[in-house]
Parts: structure tokens; sequence; C-alpha cells
């Protein structure tokens, strides 16, 4: 089961959430991107301390090479920290959140109205897919 966003939704996330939502990181690492646990500033700052060149005329190294790349990531659990509880449509209907397996919607249950129902694969990829739709809603 996938358990966090992939480097593709994560960037996507980045631009518009804050980045102290995200619990995990993607981390660049032998040409590879890795999740770890924790954020990202702080993954950054300790991967720049193991990779700080030693500047000997002897033994160069070139800083690029070395220069750690982090990304901030969403595991499922912050994702649905992100999601809120109840909306409101424009004309001041409110929708609660509700989770089934992968489907993820907003729905008004005396008035059986869904709105902005998402299904996909699995759960992490339904959430990003509402996170995303809200924000072009202005609903985050």
């Amino acid at each position: 089961m996938k358990g966090y966003t992939n480097l593709e939704q994560s960037k996507k996330l980045a631009e518009f959430l804050s980045l102290k939502s995200a619990d995990m990181c993607l981390t660049f690492v032998n040409k590879v991107w890795n999740p770890v646990w924790g954020k990202a500033d702080d993954i950054y700052q300790l991967q720049k301390k193991c990779y700080e060149p030693d500047y000997t005329k002897d033994n160069y190294v070139d800083i690029d090479e070395f220069e750690p790349k982090v990304v901030p990531c969403w595991s499922l659990a912050a994702l649905l920290g992100v999601l809120p509880d109840t909306i409101t449509s424009n004309d001041g209907i409110a929708f609660k959140l509700n989770i089934k397996k992968n489907i993820i919607e907003y729905s008004n249950p005396p008035l059986y109205l869904i709105y902005k129902s998402v299904k996909s694969d699995n759960i992490v990829d339904a959430c990003y897919e509402m996170i995303f739709k809200l924000h072009e809603l202005n609903l985050l």
C-alpha cells in the first residue's frame, strides 16, 4: 500500500500547502529518491553536514555533486490532516468529509448531496486529488 506522496505530487503540493504540514521528505541519494521521516528542512541541514566537501588541494570535491536534494513529502496521516472536516459551498450548504476505502467525498447526509467526490486506486492518491481540487476551488 502506498503510504506517502510521490515526487511529482510532493512538488505540486509544496507550491500551495504549508511546508510545516509535511511530515516526511524525499531525499535524492545514489540517483534514487528515497522517503525519510522528518521535516524537510531538518533533513536538508543534516545532509548538508554529511556532504561538506574537503577543500584541500589534494582532495577537492565538486560541491554540486554532493549538494543534498530534499523535497517535502506528505504521509497519508499528514494528507488527512490537511483535509478540512467540513467545507461550505457558495450557496451556504455545509458538506462533511467522508472517507470510504479509496473514495473521498464531501457530502450532506440530510440532503444526500455529494460535493467533489474523488475515487482513486489508493487512498494517498485520492487525498492528493481532493486537496488539489479544494485548492483550485479556494476551499483550503
